[in-house]
């Protein structure tokens, strides 16, 4: 009996059997093609956990033959590098397989590069983070191909589990299991398109549902009670977790209330309230905005509310908020005329402050010209309270519109106003 793990024995030795990832690495795919031709570029996987970065890497060395080194950028230092070049110098060629490379530092990947350049070291790198901002651009630029993972759909994870109870030698193939169809396909669903969670349930699945004639029963309730919290993957730090926060804001800006309450749940469970708070007042000034101005107040108290409150409960609170803001009229107008100021005064799109605007509460500023300000509070209209005409501008800058409300929800009122406020100059 083997104490390795059920998923470290099936993966692939070959990339004929490579399951899923069919647009990277399948019979049609370029990659495919010049592996089986000999040639291998240097390339980076990028994708979540258990989804087939190692196991394509390993299944290109058991197809081309080549001397093959894995390491782990979290564990492996300078030293082991430098075995890896050593190495080469007797081989001539050796393929490296990196996981975690985001995990080296500068220098470390710098020291690879020379050797990935003249292709001593073919260097596969993995990881889990966006590569983009996260590797060495020069290390990027010597990786022909970056290659992003997808998850394992569940026919993918069902054509797993078969395999795995059907091989005799690295599989479950020697155990009388009694497992229904039915019951794969719950196995499949609940591993959330991860080939090594999928595998390990089904071994745990499996060891848990011996019975004392020898065979392995699968009950449905063991496999109720190890799928729990199967689908959590959240990294506070990594990209993972930021394209949850994005997909919440994204769901919320788009009404879409249900697909904003799975975002908020899979945040929920990776435990990081303050990233997730501050992404929720965000958004209520980011996307609500002069629609509805109340939202601002409201999601506040509904966060202040979950830090006195703690997880579980905080979820209560937030889910209240998530579905205001969903279902309310939205603006992005505000924040998107500042955004328009602030790039014309980097630009150097400005002027000089009006002399009647500038401060006047020190002796001498009559004689810098600083006088003729008008005081709107002096020329009451109507119930709006006090305007007078006058420039507020820059000179140069005179006439320029950087406002432009949206017939949204609160802000149609506020839209009534500046409109009539805008006649009024303009006479």
């Amino acid at each position: 009996m083997s104490f390795e793990p059920l998923a470290y024995r099936m993966r692939p030795t070959t990339i004929d059997e490579i399951v899923g990832q069919k647009k990277i690495i399948g019979p049609s795919t370029s990659l495919y093609k010049m592996i089986k031709n000999g040639h291998v570029p240097s390339m980076l996987l990028y994708g979540e956990p258990g989804i087939g970065k190692t196991s394509i890497a390993n299944a290109i060395a058991g197809t081309t033959k080549l001397p093959y080194i894995a390491l782990n950028a979290t564990t492996a230092g300078k030293k082991d590098i430098e075995a890896v070049v050593e190495e080469t110098r007797l081989t001539g060629q050796v393929l490296l397989f990196l996981d975690e490379i985001h995990r080296f530092n500068k220098a470390q990947q710098d020291y690879l590069l020379p050797h990935v350049e003249r292709g001593d070291i073919i260097l596969i790198g993995a990881t889990t983070e966006n590569p983009f901002h996260d590797v060495n651009p020069a290390i990027r630029s010597r990786c022909g191909q970056i290659k992003q993972l997808q998850r394992l759909t569940p026919m993918d994870l069902l054509e797993l589990l078969q395999r795995a109870l059907k091989d005799e030698k690295k599989g479950l193939g020697k155990l009388p299991i009694e497992i229904s169809e039915h019951q794969l396909h719950k196995i499949a669903s609940g591993a959330n398109g991860d080939a090594r969670k999928s595998l390990t349930l089904l071994e745990s699945i499996v060891y848990s549902s011996k019975s004392g004639n020898g065979n392995y029963s699968v009950k449905d309730e063991v496999i109720d009670d190890l799928i729990e919290n199967v689908g959590v993957y959240g990294d506070k730090k990594g990209s993972h977790f930021y394209n949850l926060l994005s997909s919440l804001q994204k769901s919320i800006r788009g009404s879409d209330v249900d697909a904003a309450l799975y975002y908020l749940g899979h945040l929920l469970e990776t435990g990081d309230l303050v990233a997730l708070n501050r992404r929720l007042l965000v958004i209520a000034y980011e996307d609500i905005g002069l629609a509805n101005p109340t939202v601002g107040n409201n999601v506040l108290a509904a966060v202040l509310s979950s830090e006195r409150l703690g997880l579980p409960e905080a979820r209560i609170p937030l889910s209240v908020a998530v579905v205001e803001m969903c279902l309310s009229s939205k603006s992005n107008s505000a924040y998107s005329a500042l955004d328009k100021a602030i790039a014309d005064i980097r630009s150097g799109r400005v002027g000089e402050i009006p002399k009647h605007l500038r401060d006047a509460h020190y002796a001498g500023a009559e004689a810098l010209g600083h006088v003729g300000y008008k005081y709107p509070h002096d020329y009451p209209i109507g119930t709006f309270g006090g305007w007078v005409k006058q420039d507020y501008l820059p000179k140069e800058l005179l006439g320029t519109q950087y406002y432009v409300p949206k017939e949204a929800g609160e802000e149609k009122r506020l839209a009534g106003i500046h409109k009539k406020l805008k006649e009024f100059k303009d006479k």
